[in-house]
């Protein structure tokens, strides 16, 4: 690791070195295993017990509680999260059990063939659908405020920030109205506990003592909100292109699986396809926002190469719908401006 001070890492350190003799911790062998988009961090070190992960969450600005009590949820409710070996709240730090080195997205990234990437996927399904059944006990609402709220980062950030454009008062109008409408569906859509990022970067490729139950990673942002979110998050990956024949085989399949399990999915496949599609359209535009905040505020440029496939899957959708036509003749303008 860099040579630069870094006074978090040496706090880590100092609490490793005074928690239990039994846990067989190897301190010297601690090295970066990965960081995400918030200022969370984390940590690979081996022990007398296979190898663990190590969270830092600065407590100025990540709280532990939320992860804590998730994982708690989940882990009760049969979903393969990491076990929690020691915490340390007040400074924010937390020894977890190691999920693995490989998540989905690694793995599509090497050639697999069509029997190895469907199995992934019907298992993440069935994960999913056994998610769903753990009551969101003492999570936030995921509702029409937090829906609405969430859905400014596309004009502010892509459209204004990113893209350089000014909407006409007309153009502020309709996209308030859409925005309106999109919220108005998914809101009323049933409530279930929603991991926010389900998708290939957040599942891990089974160990071989698990070996059909990925394990669920970044999960503390979790609410309790419309069925549909999760189900959207992986078939319309920000960061795995998956086209429209393979969203579907996908998404009725868990359509199917959550109806075995008695989740409220609707009953008519082409509305819960409705559904999923608008839930996916509200997901990826404000993913565009975020996108755009994380290059433009934060210097995160490598969230750049994601922004074709997320614009790709919100025409998808709104090619579906005639109340998003307007939506469509934005992106076209947005795409003018950012290939000039």
């Amino acid at each position: 690791m860099s040579d630069t001070p870094d006074p978090r890492l040496q706090a880590l350190r100092a609490w490793l070195a005074r928690l239990p003799a039994d846990l067989a911790l190897n301190a010297d062998s601690l090295r970066p295993a990965s960081s995400d988009a918030s200022f969370r961090r984390y940590f690979r070190l081996d022990s007398g017990h296979g190898t663990r992960i190590v969270m830092d969450a600065p407590p100025a600005q990540e709280d532990c509680a939320p992860f804590l009590h998730i994982a708690r949820l989940l882990a009760a409710g049969g979903v393969n999260v990491p076990a929690i070996l020691a915490e340390n709240t007040d400074e924010g730090f937390l020894l977890l059990s190691d999920l693995g080195g490989q998540t989905f997205y690694d793995a599509l990234q090497q050639p697999l063939d069509h029997g190895r990437i469907h199995t992934m996927y019907v298992d993440a399904i069935d994960t999913l659908v056994r998610l769903q059944q753990v009551p969101p006990t003492g999570l936030p609402a995921y509702d029409a405020r937090r829906l609405a709220e969430e859905l400014t980062v596309f004009p502010e950030w892509y459209v204004q920030k990113h893209c350089g454009y000014t909407l006409s008062e007309t153009e502020r109008e309709w996209l308030d109205g859409m925005f309106g409408a999109l919220v108005a569906r998914n809101a009323a859509q049933p409530v279930v506990l929603v991991h926010r990022d389900f998708h290939s970067p957040n599942l891990m490729m089974p160990l071989p003592d698990a070996p059909h139950a990925p394990g669920v990673i970044d999960f503390q942002d979790a609410l309790a909100g419309p069925i549909t979110y999760d189900i959207a998050s992986l078939v319309m990956d920000a960061r795995t292109t998956w086209d429209e024949p393979q969203q579907l085989d996908w998404g009725i399949r868990y359509w199917e699986a959550a109806r075995r399990a008695g989740l409220p999915v609707a009953r008519d496949i082409a509305e819960f396809h409705a559904d999923w599609e608008w839930m996916g359209l509200q997901r990826n535009l404000r993913i565009l926002g975020v996108f755009a905040r994380l290059h433009h505020r934060d210097g995160k440029q490598q969230y750049l190469q994601h922004m074709p496939r997320v614009n790709g899957y919100v025409r998808q959708v709104a090619s579906h719908y005639d109340v998003f036509r307007p939506l469509l003749r934005l992106l076209d303008i947005l795409d003018t401006r950012l290939a000039s």
